[in-house]
């Protein structure tokens, strides 16, 4: 069974979550089986491969999942951005708007150095609002944008449309 199918396969459809109307896309049953995840690792870096690549970024709280294997794998910093106010240090902050509401997220300060490429993951791409608002974090620290990498893409909420101004490669293993 090829990559995609063994995806479709392992992500749990939970209906009314977060809120009615909305069907969320579990992938926690991915992470019981090893090696699909070794295989969903190398298949997000492999169109980086040959980039340089400064860091990951990582959202919460999935895109921890995997955006740390990630950068462990490329042997670069793993950077969280996280919702406000769950970060220790001095940070910066994005607003934004997603698919059930709006939300604002947040970055150490200093983290990225100006010129770093860097490789920004989640676990699902939605509406682009989550990852957009990681984009701009990342921008505010003068650093670049290699790409975007996800385990899942919605394409019926246009997602990709709205990161395009950051970065063309923008890399979905599945697409709804």
């Amino acid at each position: 069974m090829n990559l995609e199918n063994r995806l479709k396969s392992a992500i749990r459809d939970v209906n009314d979550f977060p809120k009615p109307g909305i069907v969320f896309k579990d992938i926690t049953p991915i992470l019981e089986d090893a090696q699909l995840c070794a295989d969903i690792n190398e298949e997000l870096l492999a169109p980086f491969k040959n980039e340089k690549i400064d860091a990951v970024i990582g959202v919460e709280s999935r895109g921890f999942f995997f955006g740390m294997l990630m950068a462990q794998k490329l042997g670069v910093p793993f950077i969280p951005v996280r919702k406000a106010g769950k970060l220790p240090y001095k940070t910066i902050a994005h607003s934004y708007d997603l698919e059930y509401g709006s939300a604002t997220v947040e970055m150490h300060i200093e983290t990225l150095k100006p010129g770093w490429r860097v490789i920004i993951h989640d676990d699902l791409l939605a509406t682009g609002g989550t990852a957009g608002a990681a984009a701009a974090l990342t921008l505010k620290q003068n650093a670049e944008i290699a790409g975007f990498s996800f385990l899942v893409g919605l394409n019926f909420l246009h997602g990709k449309e709205k990161l395009l101004p950051y970065a063309t490669d923008i890399k979905c293993l599945i697409e709804y």
